[in-house]
């Protein structure tokens, strides 16, 4: 009898250090959530002038007061744009790093941000898009995002296009592979240069405005449009999750279980680079989410997609809704663009990860 006991609990320990697996890493979503929380209502507290937290808390439950229009109007749809754009571009890192087996890429470094640029860029001048007007943020606004949004994204396609082309033709290294996104960037970057050249005072300040990479220019209505465009997008990456995780273990043992490599490749890739055209098309060039969230993710729950998705999104919101908290509060009252702070914070990674690779 006792062996027959011992033999059924030694037989459940398997299953119950996968449950004890599973639930930390759960535990780990949960507190992302609640850091992301507590962020978020600092977040909102802080700026040019400091807001009490129980001013801001009234003003969430819809309250009027004095700091109502500033919480609603001004700091809540930035801090909403920075967890949403935050969440797409970690979220479109993590599935390009899977599709394409290389864990240097993202939306930045492959050069679709720099494409997608270039498409808005285009809009702007050509389409006029771009145009002066007096606001509480800037002087420079994109007065027509959905046709930025149109164009970023057709450029964006035709970076991910190269890309696919690229990796299909010559089975290049992920080493060779980035070099290629920073080939692609430096033409899509002269392009920008290109159209700059034939601008107009108002175009160039539009383009130059647009590019540095800023939250604050995100209305309610933009956010709709980014959120219903990272949710149905979201929910496709966490179901596909088996299919990423068959393809982390190599090509022909994904095929080898029924997985449909190179339709599973292009639409991942396609839908990344609709995250990431959309983020730029709002929000200008912001570098680096997409490679850091990924990374600092896995590094504490593995490569499991099951969290690791859902877990990226909510580290690359945490980052950059951080990284604009800094940016908004380091010399206040100046606003520093975002994108210098991920940059700075993406850069010494990217160095890291180039590094390790070639001590391998």
């Amino acid at each position: 009898m006792a062996e027959i006991e011992g033999h059924g609990s030694a037989g459940s320990d398997p299953t119950e250090r996968y449950f004890r697996h599973t639930s930390r890493k759960a535990m780990f979503l949960v507190a992302c959530g609640a850091v992301l929380f507590v962020i978020m209502l600092f977040s909102i507290t802080v700026g040019t002038f400091s807001i009490p937290l129980e001013d801001v808390v009234r003003a969430l439950f819809g309250q009027q007061g004095t700091y109502y229009n500033i919480v609603w109007n001004i700091r809540l749809p930035r801090i909403m744009a920075g967890i949403v754009a935050g969440a797409s571009l970690a979220v479109a890192g993590t599935v390009m790093q899977c599709v394409l087996r290389n864990p240097l890429a993202s939306p930045y470094t492959l050069g679709l941000s720099q494409s997608a640029a270039f498409g808005a860029a285009f809009a702007i001048i050509f389409l006029g898009a771009g145009s002066t007007m007096a606001s509480t943020t800037s002087s420079v606004v994109v007065n027509n995002p959905y046709t930025v949004t149109l164009m970023a994204f057709i450029w964006a396609i035709v970076g991910t296009t190269l890309i696919m082309l690229l990796s299909a033709m010559t089975r290049v290294s992920p080493e060779a592979m980035i070099l290629a996104g920073v080939a692609i960037a430096a033409i899509f970057q002269a392009g920008i240069t290109a159209l700059q050249f034939f601008a107009d005072s108002v175009q160039l300040s539009t383009m130059v405005y647009w590019t540095f990479g800023d939250l604050g220019r995100v209305t309610w209505e933009h956010l709709m449009i980014l959120a219903a465009v990272l949710a149905p997008i979201l929910m496709y990456f966490i179901y596909s999750r088996w299919s990423y995780n068959a393809m982390d273990a190599g090509e022909e043992t994904a095929n080898g279980l029924g997985v449909n490599t190179k339709r599973m490749r292009m639409v991942g890739m396609v839908l990344s680079s609709m995250l990431a055209a959309v983020v730029v098309s709002f929000m200008g060039i912001i570098g680096f989410i997409g490679l850091v969230a990924p990374h600092m993710t896995r590094r504490i729950i593995g490569g499991d997609h099951r969290f690791l998705i859902p877990g990226s999104a909510l580290v690359g919101a945490i980052l950059l809704m951080g990284s604009d908290t800094i940016a908004r509060t380091v010399i206040s009252p100046l606003v520093i663009p975002v994108g210098v702070i991920t940059a700075f914070l993406g850069g010494p990674l990217f160095i890291y990860l180039l590094i390790k690779g070639y001590k391998k």
